[in-house]
């Protein structure tokens, strides 16, 4: 199966709107939850290295969610966010006669996806682009809280607060901005989030703290500390 093919077989798989957040299947509620999403994912991707092709059909539809949630939350906007998502499958596909499961499979496919994400915003610099303001219905979902029981004015007040915290998210420098993405929407691990920004403990907990800090200046006129 070749990438023509393989880029072919995913806008059939790529949901056009994602659920935020990510289904419950994704979210690793504990250590022994977490080992078996993992045994799983590495079964299916040694299926994959054999060639078979239902077995990438079933990890795309298990990860094309995270991954486009978390492309579009770090590019602001949707359509690159699909085709960050379609690059990292190809790159998945083309990998798969290589592939050894050495570390987290979640791990490795984040991986796949900041390098591609941090290189769509390097070339935008380069262009002098300014691809992070929200400015319609088109751009990225955000997660709410559960509000179902809220009135209008509190909705409003959250929907405002989720605009100015996705834009302050937006403005931070790419490192902190998919640190913060990992942690507070993927609920990742801080030692996994070492992994994919390959920092040190200490350097991603520093990264985070400058991120927080730099966010609570930015929603001071909302909420005050409500931030990630």
């Amino acid at each position: 199966m070749t990438a023509a093919s393989v880029t072919g077989l995913l806008p059939s798989l790529v949901m056009p709107e994602p659920e935020w957040p990510a289904p419950p299947t994704h979210h690793v509620s504990s250590d022994t939850e977490g080992e078996s999403c993992d045994q799983e994912n590495v079964r299916l991707m040694l299926r994959v290295k054999e060639g078979d092709i239902k077995a990438f059909e079933q990890l795309v539809e298990l990860h094309q969610g995270i991954m486009i949630g978390a492309a579009a939350r770090m590019l602001g906007n949707l359509d690159d966010a699909h085709d960050i998502a379609q690059q990292v499958f190809i790159r998945v596909w083309k990998s798969a006669p290589r592939y050894e499961p050495s570390a987290k499979f979640t791990t490795w496919l984040f991986t796949i996806m900041r390098n591609l994400v941090f290189n769509e915003t390097r070339r935008r610099t380069r262009r002098k682009e300014v691809p992070l303001e929200n400015e319609n219905d088109d751009d990225p979902p955000r997660q709410y809280a559960d509000l179902t029981s809220a009135g209008p004015d509190h909705l409003t007040q959250q929907d405002e607060l989720e605009k100015a915290l996705d834009q302050a998210i937006a403005a931070l420098p790419e490192k902190q901005r998919l640190a913060v993405v990992l942690r507070r929407h993927e609920d990742m691990p801080y030692e996994q989030i070492c992994e994919i920004l390959k920092m040190s403990l200490p350097a991603v907990k520093s990264l985070l703290f400058r991120a927080r800090t730099e966010l609570r200046k930015h929603l001071s006129s909302h909420l005050g500390d409500d931030v990630p």
